[in-house]
């Protein structure tokens, strides 16, 4: 099996939301030295509901829904055998629905887009052994993100609809990855992530069940996150209208799938969905996109 072929899939499918990205940039695959992808992505999510402190409400205040779309453009490059580089950018349009009445009688708008933030990764590979016919491989990262436009992300309701909370973060994580003779895969990974500004820290962990075979690559994950005490809680004592400083958990879970089609070229799809949260909206997403393998 070519590993080159599968590398792009968990960075592909990014469901870019509000606040944060719902899935990681890293696989546990590597590219190999010489080998790797570009692709360009496409997501749709939408949501009405929120989940707020003390209970999820139905409708996002003042917006009352929200539908967030994207195009995300993602390189990935292996050095060597054991080093991959991967360059990640999304572009994003986020758009509420507040009510002509209330736009007149206020500085909010409906609509916030531009460039969002520019995310690199270093993925090590620093150990591989053979446990029966299955293959398990421990893996290092290090990424840096930080945003490449000048977008709005301050104090007041308007910012519901910010399309990324302005923050340069630092992340580290550890991925374990096992791979079977038959193709299916598990991979499992946890890390922690640093903020700048009043963004609170948090512990980012995903896992993934798959399969990556010659002619399909599908796979089921779920993603979380869990931020730090330090930050607030929307519209609860302590919250000031800075959206930046709210502590942000989630659950989500989502399916992702790679089918090649010619010339290097594949197609990519997937679809996700919050199950659980803390000051995030309960959004489903979909995406689909363009890969090239070189």
């Amino acid at each position: 099996m070519n590993n080159s072929y599968f590398s792009p899939i968990v960075a592909i499918l990014l469901l870019s939301g509000v606040a944060t990205q719902a899935q990681s940039l890293s696989s546990g695959f590597m590219s190999g030295r010489k080998h790797g992808s570009v692709s360009v992505s496409g997501t749709q999510e939408w949501y009405q509901q929120v989940y707020l402190v003390p209970e999820k409400i139905n409708d996002v205040p003042i917006f009352r829904r929200i539908q967030v779309k994207s195009v995300s453009l993602y390189a990935n490059y292996g050095i060597t055998d054991k080093i991959e580089a991967v360059v990640s950018l999304p572009y994003v349009r986020s758009e509420g629905q507040a009510s002509a009445q209330i736009l007149q009688n206020s500085p909010y708008t409906n609509v916030r887009e531009g460039l969002q933030d520019v995310s690199g990764l270093l993925k090590f590979k620093g150990y591989s052994t053979e446990v029966g016919s299955s293959i398990l491989s421990l893996l290092g990262v290090v990424s840096m993100s930080t945003p490449l436009s000048n977008y709005k992300s301050e104090q007041g309701l308007e910012y519901i609809i910010a399309i990324g909370n302005k923050a340069t973060k630092v992340s580290t994580a550890g991925i374990a990855h096992l791979q079977t003779a038959s193709g299916v895969f598990v991979t499992g990974q946890a890390g922690y992530s640093l903020r700048s500004g009043r963004v609170p820290n948090a512990f980012i962990a995903e896992t993934k069940v798959g399969y990556a075979g010659p002619r399909i690559y599908v796979d089921g994950w779920a993603a979380f996150q869990k931020s730090s005490s330090s930050g607030t809680d929307i519209l609860q004592p302590g919250f000031d209208g800075d959206f930046t400083a709210t502590r942000v958990d989630f659950a989500r879970v989502g399916v992702s799938a790679f089918r090649p089609l010619a010339q290097g070229f594949g197609l990519v799809l997937g679809a996700s969905t919050y199950v659980s949260g803390r000051n995030v909206g309960k959004s489903t997403g979909v995406t689909g996109g363009l890969a090239y393998n070189f």
